[in-house]
């Protein structure tokens, strides 16, 4: 299929939170049909509000849309939006027959449920995105897909509606894949910029101040200007909640076992998340790991920790 296929005349959207709200929006304002559902109300009424439609139950849009986007947390929440017996799968003259996948997921298991998908005429992308909240309202995400080429060129004009950044990696689980290596460098850079503030803080330097310093020079990020004001003013309402990255870490080290790679700050890292968790933290932002640190709180292993997905 050519890359540059025309749009899909109608496209299912499956959870509408802080980050798939305004994602189903932008399709809607590319001239996309967007038939879209929500266990919440409010966030229905949104969507719609923005240009969708609204579906009842998810087997009613498997009933119109043969390309299904999901934006949910993790992959037992789109196999509940599959299964049972309002689910994408129950409609019996179900026209899907794509689904993508846009939460940040397991390579592992999104490879799987491609698998498990596949027998019934189903192609599975794997399309998670980065840039946050601001990226999905403009437009502006990096989109890492995973999938045939002929299913990723069929969903290309969906995503480039939400994306300014799209790129087919590889087939089945390389999105994710990528998206585990993106979320590495997020929390390794978390991590770092936590030290340095405690570092500097300890030795007379006011937060704030070193910030401005580093915002300046080579060590800049994305990370460090969208975390500048959590970590200098120690607010850490969350924007990114903790347990979020902790999770995303998990597929960090299960894709490192998967591959036989020893990731030894991943390692450090998941621990220290791990604890920030372990300390009730998990819901602030996941900057909040410099609290942890002022703290002087112990890493713990992530195997043996729980998160409240």
């Amino acid at each position: 299929m050519n890359p540059s296929a025309p749009a899909p005349t109608t496209v299912g959207f499956l959870g509408l939170g802080a980050m798939g709200l305004p994602m189903a929006a932008n399709l809607a304002k590319a001239g996309i049909d967007v038939l879209a559902w929500n266990r919440g109300r409010p966030a229905l009424d949104a969507a719609v509000a923005a240009g969708c439609r609204p579906a009842d139950r998810p087997a009613e849009v498997a009933a119109h849309a043969r390309i299904v986007l999901t934006m949910l947390p993790d992959l037992p929440q789109v196999r509940e939006v599959l299964e049972g017996p309002d689910g994408l799968l129950a409609h019996p003259t179900g026209v899907l027959d794509t689904l993508v996948v846009m939460g940040t997921v397991s390579p592992v298991a999104v490879r799987a449920l491609a698998e498990e998908l596949r027998p019934r005429g189903i192609a599975v992308v794997d399309a998670p995105v980065s840039g946050g909240v601001t990226g999905a309202r403009d437009a502006s995400l990096s989109i890492m897909a995973g999938g045939t080429v002929d299913a990723v060129a069929r969903v290309r004009p969906c995503l480039t509606a939400m994306g300014s950044t799209v790129r087919r990696m590889g087939d089945t689980g390389a999105g994710s894949l990528a998206k585990a290596c993106n979320q590495l460098v997020v929390a390794g850079t978390l991590v770092a910029l936590a030290e340095a503030v405690l570092l500097g803080e300890r030795g007379g330097l006011a937060p704030a101040d070193l910030l401005e310093v580093l915002a300046g020079g080579l060590a800049s990020s994305e990370v460090l200007t969208q975390k500048h004001r959590h970590l200098a003013e120690g607010d850490f309402t969350p924007s990114g909640p903790a347990r979020y990255l902790l999770k995303d870490l998990g597929f960090v080290l299960d894709s490192a076992a998967d591959t036989d790679v020893a990731l030894p700050l991943s390692a450090t890292v998941a621990g220290l998340y791990a604890a920030v968790d372990a300390h009730g933290l998990g819901d602030l932002d996941n900057s909040v790991v410099l609290q942890l640190l002022r703290e002087g709180a112990p890493s713990r292993d992530p195997h043996h920790t729980t998160t409240k997905d």
